[in-house]
């Protein structure tokens, strides 16, 4: 018979092993899980390129030649009809895109001339202009797209994937996130928690300028030694703790000291980019020591390099309504075009010759779209387009999505989906598989049932895959 505490001592043991996947490679880990691939998995890692605030898309990938020809005309009353706008009031009139189009790459594929960078990749890229989503306010809208549910509480999607398949490097984390814009996202630091699962999977912060990782460093006075002897002696006191308690949590605090520890080597290096060729740098605009856009792409790759899972970018200043120079079409967008196009055709064409682009899926977008109408938001006289659930426009490339091709249409004003819709719990289901996944066995116990990140819904988009 074994005593109370033996039993919580063996449970949390069982649950260290069932969650901390330090060190342990996919497959080994979807067997402890009980999970087998759904396939042979295509990618490895995964670098999500997220754009705060959300691109109008109308202005960048999917052309509407018609809203041209109805510039600043009433909208038509059957789009008003039973709709809620977040922002738009009385009758809106339609708004053309003020920039040229022009086909590229061998599908002729439609881009701005705003990202020509990403345009000259066209046949890398798969184009999917048929995303909806059921929420039009960004943190709820953020919440869905992350983590499956538009409410706080839910294991963020890196956090899922590292739960899932562990990290490759056990020296660093296996969900990194990167921010860049001035601002974090609407959602807070929820869209990389780990929700419900161990904090073991939640994101850590890096940055690209000052210290890699806040609050890592030793303490003046303390060395390496030191550090290691307290180390030893706080694990014991946890090894206490949790002989009392029985809390999984203790075995993640204990993993997540030794981790830090690591990670005190590992992550200046992994960081360092003056390690990088000069043509390097400038193939992706990187300036080492700035905090930019771009110097997180090229880190990105640095990571997912060295067997990081899952690395998040977040960039903020991508919600244009217009109402002043700094959430303008044609201030605003054309500057953050100018911060984010050029590394992130870069980071394609990095990954391409290091023949990492094959096993490292990348995806690029916001949260929803933007509508086809001007906001005027109060009588102003700048163009701008107000929140849009019903289609937007994302694009994925490399880690077995299909090169140079574009899936689903919206009608002639950009307003709905025509052809082959992708709810954002498709592109979580599509993403899941292509990493090894069915999306419908990686889940959790909590509250009394099993959760996942697709929800109760979620179908994986064939057409994407190569």
């Amino acid at each position: 018979m074994h005593t109370p505490s033996q039993l919580r001592a063996g449970l949390t043991r069982r649950h260290f092993l069932r969650h901390s996947a330090l060190g342990l490679g996919g497959f080994a880990a979807a067997e402890l899980l009980g999970m087998p691939p759904a396939r042979p998995a295509r990618a490895r890692s995964v670098i999500y390129i997220h754009l705060a605030g959300s691109p109008s898309t109308l202005d960048l990938f999917d052309w509407k030649p018609r809203l041209r020809d109805l510039h600043m005309q009433p909208c038509p009353e059957d789009l008003l009809r039973n709709e809620r706008f977040a922002f738009l009031k009385g009758h809106p009139r339609i708004l053309g895109s003020p920039f040229r189009f022009a086909r590229h790459g061998a599908a002729g594929g439609w881009f701005s001339e705003l990202v020509p960078h990403t345009a000259a990749v066209a046949d890398r890229i798969a184009m999917v202009h048929s995303l909806w989503t059921d929420q039009f306010n960004h943190a709820p809208a953020q919440l869905l797209i992350h983590t499956g549910a538009p409410r706080f509480g839910r294991p963020a999607m890196g956090a899922w994937l590292h739960y899932g398949l562990g990290s490759e490097n056990r020296d660093l984390p296996g969900f990194v996130v990167l921010t860049s814009g001035g601002h974090a996202p609407d959602a807070g630091k929820s869209v990389w928690g780990s929700g419900f699962l161990p904090t073991l999977h939640q994101g850590v912060e890096f940055r690209s300028a000052g210290e890699p990782v806040l609050y890592l460093a030793d303490p003046p006075g303390v060395g390496r030694a030191a550090r290691r002897r307290s180390l030893d002696l706080l694990a014991e006191l946890n090894a206490v703790q949790r002989e009392r308690h029985g809390d999984p949590e203790t075995d993640t605090r204990i993993a997540q000291y030794e981790l830090a520890f690591r990670m005190q080597t590992s992550v200046p290096e992994a960081c360092d980019l003056q390690r990088e060729p000069r043509e390097v740098l400038e193939l992706y605009g990187a300036d080492p020591g700035q905090a930019s856009f771009a110097n997180h792409c090229l880190l990105a790759r640095r990571l997912v390099e060295r067997g990081v899972r899952f690395v998040q970018l977040y960039d903020w200043g991508w919600d244009s309504h217009g109402t002043g120079p700094r959430d303008d079409l044609l201030t605003q967008l054309p500057r953050k075009c100018r911060e984010t196009d050029r590394a992130c055709a870069a980071l394609i064409l990095d990954l391409e010759r290091r023949g990492l682009l094959e096993e490292t899926l990348v995806v690029w977008g916001g949260e929803f779209g933007r509508t086809p109408m001007n906001e005027e938001r109060n009588g102003s006289v700048f163009l701008g387009r107000d929140h849009h659930p019903h289609c937007f426009t994302m694009w994925l490339a490399g880690g077995g999505v299909k090169a140079g091709v574009t899936h689903g249409e919206t009608d002639e004003l950009g307003y709905r989906i025509t052809k082959d819709p992708v709810h954002v719990h498709d592109l979580q289901a599509t993403i899941l598989h292509l990493l090894g996944i069915d999306h419908t066995r990686l889940t959790y116990r909590f509250q009394g049932r099993e959760f996942r990140l697709t929800d109760v819904a979620g179908t994986v988009v064939h057409g994407l895959l190569a």
